[in-house]
């Protein structure tokens, strides 16, 4: 059974690293990245001509095209896989990332769908490299709740390819999550949750 402990906040804040044009002449910091699409999004949830329940789907897909364009899927499916991603083929894996791209993508609108507002504060940011993390805090009139942003620089542009919260790592937490189904049963069984666990389907069933 695929089990996994979702953090409405901070998926507001982390499966959209998004659309920011990069200005060639100067990169733009791993801040910028995040904040550019925490406005984004919450542009986009706050369209009242998005709100009503029949826009439910088109909502989410205009929500996964976001996302898309920042986050890097394919860095995180490898990483989420970890030593069962080395054999995989070429098409295998492009197939993966697809399927656990709808997975997330899903996940995520229906955590957020109807959230409530909160404040975002910047703390600060550390680069190493190609590396970078951005740290910071959602916080509303009730609690705080600390998310450290991972990143990775691909052609001047900052995309996002874990979260932490509260010390909790999400790559960390599915690798966990898929290497126990991959041993109990398959691989083949776990695309195969994947995609039953995704709205986009024909039909949606719990695991």
């Amino acid at each position: 059974m695929l089990r996994v402990a979702f953090y409405p906040a901070a998926w507001i804040v982390l499966l959209c690293t998004a659309a920011l044009a990069a200005s060639p002449e100067v990169p733009e910091s791993p801040t910028e990245a995040v904040r550019a699409t925490v406005g984004k999004v919450t542009r986009i949830l706050e369209d009242p001509e998005l709100k009503d329940l029949a826009k439910l789907m088109p909502r989410r897909r205009i929500l996964e095209e976001v996302i898309a364009t920042r986050f890097d899927y394919a860095e995180m499916s490898k990483r989420a896989l970890a030593a069962y991603w080395v054999p995989l083929t070429a098409s295998e894996r492009t197939e993966f990332v697809e399927v656990f791209k709808r997975f997330l993508s899903d996940r995520y609108a229906e955590k957020i769908e109807g959230y409530g507002r909160q404040e975002v504060v910047y703390l600060l940011e550390r680069i190493e490299g190609s590396y970078a993390e951005v740290r910071s805090e959602l916080r509303s009139e009730k609690t705080t709740m600390p998310l450290d942003y991972r990143l990775l620089l691909k052609e001047g542009r900052w995309y996002a390819y874990d979260l932490i919260v509260d010390g909790i790592s999400l790559v960390k937490n599915y690798r966990s999550q898929f290497q126990q189904v991959i041993r109990e049963s398959s691989y083949q069984e776990l695309v195969k949750k994947l995609r039953e666990r995704s709205l986009s389907g024909e039909t949606k069933t719990t695991p």
